[in-house]
């Protein structure tokens, strides 16, 4: 089997700065986790706030930290940081190949969506953001490792685009009509996720949109070579004079 993770991710219209955070490392112990985190509000204030958790989060998964006890220690963090008057949702989504499963841990009223061989599976369970109340703690979901696993990891601004014009993004369904159409790469999957999200904003997005898409494939090139592509867009660059 192969691990394919792909993001894609959009600021506000007209904010310089994306208020959401994404960030991968290698577990210590073997397999991959990703931090996907949402500061309050959008702008470089949420930035600030979403980096100051993510950061967090991969020190600790890097020092292998559960994933359980890596949620609450950053929600303590941020709580303490900002005198528990800032929040932040906070995803984890791990591939752990000692326990050989997906973990995914959720503090976020986003739902997380599975969908396996078997079934579509909507991970909606209520759960707090961080850095507000004191006993705020994830939400856990253990999933064994098997081919053909998808799961979509999303911020609010997926949940609310359209919702200025009447409109609402089914996300389980389009997710469902892309695989029935033929795709399988984690990267078209994100991408048409967040194109169709943009476009149910009239291509000015009402909020930061973040899509995160992990998927087990089964591994077709059979190489043993990790690879990794990043596009990244840069603001100009003027010179000095």
């Amino acid at each position: 089997m192969e691990a394919q993770i792909a993001v894609a991710k959009v600021g506000k219209y007209a904010t310089s700065e994306s208020g959401d955070t994404v960030e991968v490392i290698e577990r210590p112990h073997g397999g991959l986790s990703l931090v996907l985190v949402d500061g309050q509000r959008s702008g470089r204030a949420a930035k600030t706030i979403s980096n100051i958790v993510a950061r967090k989060a991969i020190s600790l998964l890097a020092e292998g930290v559960r994933d359980g006890a890596v949620a609450r220690a950053a929600h303590d963090y941020l709580r303490a940081h900002r005198g528990g008057k800032v929040s932040a949702t906070l995803n984890i989504v791990s591939v752990d190949l000692v326990s050989g499963t997906l973990v995914l841990s959720r503090n976020s009223h986003c739902p997380i969506i599975v969908i396996t061989p078997h079934r579509t599976s909507l991970l909606d369970e209520p759960s707090q953001a961080i850095g507000i109340y004191a006993w705020t703690k994830p939400v856990i979901t253990e999933l064994p490792l098997e081919p053909e696993t998808y799961v979509i990891v999303f911020t609010d601004g997926v949940l609310n685009a359209g919702q200025r014009y009447g409109e609402q993004m089914d996300v389980p369904q389009l997710v469902q009509d892309l695989l029935a159409s033929g795709a399988r790469n984690a990267a078209d999957l994100a991408e048409a996720i967040l194109q169709r999200s943009v476009e149910l904003d009239k291509g000015r997005p009402n909020d930061d949109i973040s899509v995160v898409v992990l998927a087990i494939l089964p591994d077709r090139e059979q190489d043993g070579v990790r690879r990794m592509l990043i596009s990244f867009p840069l603001p100009e660059v003027r010179g000095r004079k």
